[in-house]
């Protein structure tokens, strides 16, 4: 039997797995990932089947579906937004300078208490 005696090597990531991967808009991209994943934390705190949250949310059941596995093509950050909105969450947006003086802003997703 032979033994590979290959390593690997490992490079930390950025925190934002999108920017890691170099697809385009990777702050947008991580921003609707998070909020996908607040909608199904409620969805599932409250108990509701797809069917159900879809009611809630003006939507049909199919693009419940498609939001709980991660598939987010057509669903705008407003439209996610309007989702929580629908599902009782209250949605606050701060927005306040850069900690530096001539840096890129960047967009952040903060899930307050319950």
């Amino acid at each position: 039997m032979k033994t590979s005696t290959k390593t690997a090597s490992v490079k930390e990531g950025t925190g934002n797995v999108f920017a890691d991967l170099g697809l385009r808009a990777p702050q947008e991209m991580l921003a609707k990932a998070q909020l996908a994943s607040l909608i199904c934390q409620v969805i599932a705190s409250h108990g509701l089947n797809q069917t159900r949250a879809a009611a809630l949310m003006g939507l049909d059941q199919p693009k419940i579906s498609a939001l709980m596995r991660g598939k987010l093509k057509g669903f705008s950050a407003e439209r996610l937004f309007r989702c929580l909105n629908d599902l009782g969450q209250e949605v606050e947006i701060t927005i306040r300078p850069t900690s530096r003086t001539g840096r890129r802003g960047s967009t952040h997703v903060v899930a307050g208490a319950k």
